[in-house]
């Protein structure tokens, strides 16, 4: 019964035509909408995507913040924050939402990517994802609400822990590559 109410416990990739076509149809959704300092907030197909969508219960499990001039992304992994392109994250995505910040504009877009990118090297916050937060390291959606700090109305109340599938409270789904059916 409780099966019904979880996320779907785990995707695994699979690199025949349909995956292709699928990173194909979302890249093209990605050029086409998404703006500098938009989040790519995904369900991704790595043993940790399973942990974090299950332990939360929510089927999305990553998020990275995009430039779309250089086509890159910073994201928070194990390894530490990071660079990636779009295609390499785009590839590890089963699901993706674009959901523009609440806080983003066209005048503070490049100083929030700004932002993100000087926190590129930085080590990832292994015991923030369970609220111990700890300066100068960043879980992923924690990195991706952090950039805008310098634009928040003072009215925000944060969760100690800041779930990627919830970060659509924190901003607007512009668009879901989970087919309507599936939803």
């Amino acid at each position: 019964m409780l099966s019904g109410c979880m996320a779907r416990t785990v995707v695994t990739r699979n690199d025949d035509p349909n995956h292709l076509a699928q990173n194909e149809a979302i890249k093209n959704q990605v050029l086409h909408i998404a703006k500098t300092g938009d989040w790519l907030v995904v369900r991704g197909y790595h043993l940790a995507d399973n942990l974090v969508s299950n332990a939360t219960g929510i089927p999305i499990s990553h998020v990275g913040v995009v430039n779309m001039r250089a086509l890159t992304v910073v994201e928070a992994e194990g390894q530490g924050i990071h660079l990636s392109s779009v295609d390499e994250f785009i590839d590890k995505s089963f699901r993706l939402l674009i959901i523009r910040p609440r806080w983003r504009t066209e005048a503070n877009a490049d100083t929030a990517w700004r932002n993100a990118e000087k926190l590129v090297g930085n080590s990832y916050d292994f015991l923030g994802t369970i609220g111990f937060n700890y300066p100068q390291k960043y879980y992923c959606s924690e990195l991706a609400i952090e950039i805008y700090k310098d634009w928040y109305s003072g009215k925000e109340k944060f969760p100690q822990v800041i779930k990627p599938g919830e970060l659509y409270l924190y901003g607007d789904v512009l668009y879901d590559s989970l087919p309507r059916d599936e939803m």
